[in-house]
């Protein structure tokens, strides 16, 4: 049984993305830098298969950037356990 997302990704912001990540090239690097930054934050929930964290979150990032499916998940691919993410700095973190 999925879960609903605790995450309302419905009202984010999603200029980090969509400011850096443009067709028609969608140019890999800036896109993939873009998205970590957005999602990076959320990656325990965006990881965690019992919720629709990741779907949901998709789908507004494609509804507001007007991106091709898939393009995200074919780009920047994370490692089996999902998201990779560089570790918080102690600063950010606290």
């Amino acid at each position: 049984m999925v879960t609903a997302c605790p995450v309302n990704f419905e009202f984010m912001n999603y200029t980090i993305i969509t400011s850096q990540c443009k067709g028609p090239k969608f140019p890999v690097k800036e896109c993939c830098s873009a998205f970590l930054d957005f999602a990076c934050p959320y990656t325990e929930q965006l990881n965690d298969l019992s919720n629709d964290c990741a779907t949901t979150m998709f789908s507004y990032i494609n509804l507001y950037g007007k991106y091709p499916p898939g393009l995200f998940a074919n780009q920047c691919k994370g490692g089996k356990e999902g998201l990779e993410c560089p570790a918080m700095s102690p600063a950010s973190a606290a």
